[in-house]
């Protein structure tokens, strides 16, 4: 079964979102040194399991927040999404060091508010 692999967190102002994470919960959290305004959080170590994450600004087209899914397959995974009633919510991206990935969400795009259901990572093969 696909599993979330990552979490994304957007903010109207991510410094004030990075301070209130460090603060309240100890997150390690630093810059990213990619294209794009985007801060990688880390929420401890890997046993026991747990998920690492990120914060960026909103982007009102991407919704609340927004799970990594990883998939063996990123066109069967999209598919399966439309198949389901989903609907894709941005096109495949190509993402420097990591999997292509591609927004889907769930219908009729209620988990957790406008929530992406999940990002596609091709980690395991395209």
């Amino acid at each position: 079964m696909p599993r979330v692999v990552h979490f994304e967190l957007p903010a109207d102002d991510p410094e004030r979102a990075v301070k209130f994470y460090t603060d309240a919960f100890g997150r390690q959290i630093q810059k990213w040194e990619g294209p794009m305004e985007y801060r990688l959080v880390s929420t401890g170590a890997e046993s026991p399991p747990g998920i690492d994450g990120a914060i960026y600004p909103r982007q009102p087209e991407w919704g609340a927040h927004v799970n990594a899914i990883d998939v063996k397959g990123i066109d069967a995974a999209i598919a399966a999404v439309e198949a389901a009633g989903g609907e894709i919510t941005f096109p495949r991206q190509a993402v420097p060091g990591r999997p292509d990935h591609e927004g889907a969400a769930d219908p009729p795009r209620d988990a957790g508010a406008t929530s992406a259901v999940g990002v596609a990572h091709g980690a395991a093969g395209r």
